[in-house]
């Protein structure tokens, strides 16, 4: 008996050991489990994969690279595919089509929005939006973040300094439409004797035509909203068409070509014309910088952004044209491992370093993020100078425009006009009939 009772306590004794034992250890997984966890938020999980639909030509090499510096760094497979100039909307319908759809795309606004929103994530409760400067730069869908803007850019005349000079002038002689008037004339007038006209060509190629009947077609919009006191319309009255009139008639007759050869102008032309310093001005944005500055190009020196001016309002006091049509979108419909992995690429791309500045040097993006690094760019160290001077940035308004085929009747009109083959009646109507018309198709139902 007295055997049972010492066998049963030890057997008592090692059954406690052994519990203590696995209580133990039980400890050391639990805080080694939390502490996978908590590496797996700080490192994004390697099961998912991203591909990303860039809007943005001139930017392909440089999301190239971050792409890869991204995948080198997580393990996460990102693939970049851009679209060509001016064929975004199509290219996204194309894709989004495919099995392998785009995890990340953008749209352009409010307008573009409305094509895209049942493809929409939900992004009010992700971190990037958490990193946002300021809430006006989430594109809302009813009270889902359907989009966040990821860069703010500049537009206007950029232009040749050094060529400005030979010719007389500097920039501080242009102020307002009938100064850019007078210089352009006059440069135009000593075309032979310079060397150099004024405008780079005002091509009408699908690859460049967004730069007028889009970027320039603001303008009139946005002085007839500033007016208004509105910030979109289902109805144009087209208050300042005749001065979009005068500055599109100022650059096409005071070009590197021929009003009647627009049509076949690329954007190449256009900025190689520039580049060859065959011309002083060129419409374009802050976007255009990498394309500009370097070996065999120019310095910041010999460049200069400035206003567009059309005549209207206190062109003493107008800035350049500063705003976003970039907002990025995650695909809702992709799969949740690639949804993730999708939010924890933009969110590193806005707050790691590595990411922070590859936007800011490679890309010469603002980015409104408040891990935002510095940006080189000059054109945008030009806008914040002239804000700083108390000038009025003019707004980008063109994300309310009806639709991508009222731009194309835009666009398709200007070329008529310039060629001989219709007159600017066409350009009215295609800039007013069609918006009315556009604006009650899109809004139909």
């Amino acid at each position: 008996m007295k055997r049972m009772l010492a066998l049963l306590m030890a057997l008592a004794m090692v059954f406690a050991l052994a519990a203590c034992g696995s209580e133990a250890a039980s400890a050391p997984a639990a805080e080694a489990e939390a502490s996978a966890a908590e590496g797996s938020a700080a490192a994004p999980a390697a099961d998912g994969s991203v591909y990303y639909l860039n809007f943005k030509p001139e930017q392909d090499e440089a999301w190239q690279n971050l792409a890869k510096a991204y995948t080198a760094e997580t393990g996460v497979p990102v693939t970049v595919v851009t679209a060509a100039s001016g064929t975004y909307e199509e290219t996204l319908m194309s894709e989004m089509g495919k099995s392998e759809a785009p995890t990340l795309f953008q749209v352009n606004g409010p307008v573009g929005l409305a094509n895209w929103k049942d493809y929409c994530y939900d992004l009010s409760g992700s971190k990037i939006y958490g990193e946002l400067t300021s809430q006006d730069f989430a594109l809302k869908d009813g009270d889902a973040v359907a989009g966040i803007a990821y860069v703010i850019e500049s537009y206007g005349i950029i232009t040749n300094k050094t060529l400005l000079e030979k010719a007389g002038y500097t920039i501080d002689d242009i102020q307002s439409f009938a100064d850019l008037k007078k210089v352009a004339e006059d440069i135009t007038a000593r075309k032979d004797e310079l060397g150099f006209a004024a405008f780079s060509s005002a091509g009408m190629d699908g690859s460049s035509d967004w730069r007028f009947k889009t970027h320039l077609a603001n303008l009139p919009i946005y002085f007839e909203y500033k007016d208004k006191g509105i910030g979109a319309t289902d109805a144009i009255e087209g208050t300042y068409l005749s001065n979009y009139k005068d500055i599109w008639d100022l650059y096409t007759n005071n070009s590197t070509c021929d009003p009647k050869d627009l049509a076949g102008k690329t954007g190449d032309d256009s900025r190689n014309e520039f580049l060859d310093s065959k011309a002083v001005f060129f419409q374009n944005g802050s976007w255009e910088y990498g394309n500009l500055v370097g070996e065999g190009k120019f310095t910041d020196d010999d460049l200069a952004m400035i206003p567009i001016y059309i005549g209207v309002g206190d062109e003493a006091n107008q800035g350049l044209c500063t705003g976003t049509e970039n907002y990025w979108c995650v695909n809702k419909n992709a799969a949740e491992a690639d949804v993730q992995a999708t939010l924890d690429f933009i969110y590193w791309c806005v707050s790691s370093e590595a990411g922070t500045k590859a936007m800011a040097d490679d890309m010469g993006f603002v980015i409104p993020f408040k891990g935002a690094q510095e940006s080189p760019n000059l054109f945008v160290k030009q806008d914040a100078a002239y804000t700083a001077a108390g000038k009025t940035p003019v707004s980008w308004n063109f994300t309310t425009m009806p639709s991508e085929e009222w731009k194309n009747g835009v666009g398709s009109a200007l070329t008529a006009y310039s060629a001989g083959t219709g007159d600017w009646d066409g350009v009215v109507s295609a800039f007013v009939d069609g918006w009315a018309t556009e604006y009650a198709a899109a809004n139909a139902g």
